[in-house]
């Protein structure tokens, strides 16, 4: 699946490392994919709430019916800190995983890839959205 298809098809996703600060990259991203039309899951376990949606700890910790609706797993976290999410999004059943700009991880895409999920490295979701004029 291209980027033009994810961005498409998929419309329900979760941002891993989303901050409160307006200031940071992740929450900009967040607000633009807010203002597609995307359903978006907050994830981060120091907040309780950010953009007015519950935030929650990780994506393991979000209720089953909507943990089943995730298709796209955005991640802001360090390189190093990608593999653990990587798993808790091949758990759930995610179809993507999307790195975000400045963020790569081999071993992670490769076992994302090998279960079968979509994997976008070190490009920002928001600035394909608008590249693409979806």
């Amino acid at each position: 699946m291209d980027i033009r298809s994810i961005l498409t098809t998929c419309r329900h996703i979760a941002v891993v490392g989303i901050s409160d600060r307006p200031v940071r990259p992740s929450n900009g991203v967040a607000r633009y994919l807010i203002q597609a039309g995307y359903l978006l899951v907050p994830v981060n376990p120091m907040l309780g709430e950010v953009l007015g949606l519950k935030c929650w700890p990780s994506l393991a910790s979000i209720p089953v019916e909507l943990r089943r609706l995730i298709e796209i797993v955005v991640i802001f976290r360090k390189p190093a800190e990608v593999p653990p999410v990587v798993d808790e999004a091949i758990a759930i059943g995610a179809k993507v995983v999307w790195m975000q700009l400045g963020i790569t991880n081999e071993a992670a895409a490769l076992k994302a890839r090998n279960a079968g999920l979509e994997v976008v490295q070190d490009l920002c979701i928001a600035v394909e959205h608008e590249r693409l004029d979806l």
